[in-house]
């Protein structure tokens, strides 16, 4: 019998091939997550990508820190307007593929923590979002549409409404 993680860790490589994977953009090792300043290249686990129409990306150790970069874009990147955005990706937790963010479902209020503490743990799958609520026994799964601007600072607090 088949592991259903293992099996979904292999299907897209099958179904999309693997110039997906390559067309998104990987940080540098010293590329810092604009929103906290961390090292993204540590945290591979948790990377998540905005990448723009003129090929530049911006790299984030978390979905949390992307969404409130998303909804603060003077702040966190001037000059840059949501309508130039080409691609939004995140890291699934099971498979550690990038996948595209706007389609992703986002846990909150589980037992994992990402680099910086509560975070959107994206996963590619209702499926596996439902298994990972259970498993781990979080509060709620979010379409990306459904995260609000405040979101973001009230997981900070460990707030999860």
């Amino acid at each position: 019998m088949i592991n259903r993680r293992r099996f979904i860790a292999l299907a897209p490589a099958f179904w999309v091939g693997s110039s997906f994977a390559q067309k998104v953009p990987m940080p540098g090792k010293m590329d810092l997550c604009p929103v906290c300043g961390m090292v993204v290249s540590k945290y591979p686990n948790w990377i998540a990508v905005v990448v723009w129409k003129d090929g530049h990306a911006h790299f984030f150790d978390g979905a949390k820190d992307m969404f409130k970069f998303l909804f603060d874009l003077p702040k966190y990147a001037p000059g840059h307007r949501a309508q130039e955005i080409t691609g939004i990706h995140v890291t699934d937790f099971y498979n550690l593929e990038r996948i595209d963010g706007r389609q992703a479902l986002y846990v909150i209020g589980s037992d994992v923590y990402g680099p910086m503490g509560h975070e959107f743990v994206p996963l590619a799958t209702a499926e596996d979002a439902a298994d990972f609520l259970k498993e781990h026994k979080g509060k709620k799964i979010l379409r990306f549409d459904q995260v609000t601007a405040k979101l973001p600072f009230r997981l900070d607090d460990g707030k999860f409404d």
